[in-house]
């Protein structure tokens, strides 16, 4: 059995960016399992250092947390070249219309409500 046949193989990279750790800790979880490089972040700051530093494949973030929140950080991480197009999923439990046009319009991919159902989410 060959790396590539292992369901533990690297097929792309994730980085998470929630201040829920537990959140953060399961999601990370079930990503690894299925096979992806998982990266975390509690913050976006936090978050746009990783992502100069490595790039990903996927991007899954909070939109309320400290110091710089999830559009905020959106916004900057669109401005880094290898980002313009990178899917960037929301995981929040705020759906209000403003904040998802807002989300849609800095590049927002998609928006998951919390708790999101990991298994659906890792499919």
């Amino acid at each position: 059995m060959t790396d590539r046949d292992s369901p533990r193989s690297t097929v792309g990279r994730v980085l998470i960016v929630e201040d829920a750790s537990a959140l953060g800790r399961q999601l990370g979880q079930a990503l690894e399992e299925a096979g992806l490089e998982v990266a975390t972040a509690r913050e976006g700051l936090e978050a746009l250092w990783r992502a100069r530093g490595t790039q990903f494949d996927l991007v899954l973030t909070d939109v309320h947390m400290p110091t710089m929140d999830g559009l905020q950080f959106l916004s900057e991480l669109r401005k880094l070249p290898q980002y313009g197009t990178t899917p960037v999923y929301f995981l929040t439990a705020d759906g209000s219309k403003e904040r998802l046009a807002r989300g849609r319009e800095l590049g927002a991919t998609a928006w998951i409500v919390k708790p999101p159902n990991i298994p659906v989410l890792v499919q």
